[in-house]
């Protein structure tokens, strides 16, 4: 453990914003699943998942956590998979 009063002011930020990092993406992987379940059903809303999705994945990349080129790849590939024949 740091021995500074920066540090361990430090090593608590950095377990503030992991934890709420890890809940972002939490999120947004459930959000991709969800959309890959609605396309597998056949659902009717599967164009409002996916841009729930895509809106997810945006957030997350303009909060630090994902790259953007990640988001766009990410973004890319959902679409791609929903433009394919079944």
């Amino acid at each position: 453990m740091a021995n500074h009063k920066s540090a361990i002011k430090r090593a608590k930020q950095n377990e503030v914003r992991r934890l709420r990092n890890r809940s972002t993406r939490s999120a947004m992987k459930t959000a991709i699943k969800k959309v890959y379940v609605a396309k597998e059903e056949a659902a009717e809303n599967t164009a409002e998942i996916f841009k729930t999705a895509q809106s997810v994945i945006a957030k997350a990349a303009k909060k630090g956590i994902l790259h953007k080129n990640t988001a766009a790849r990410k973004t890319s590939r959902l679409a791609k998979y929903l433009n394919k024949q079944a």
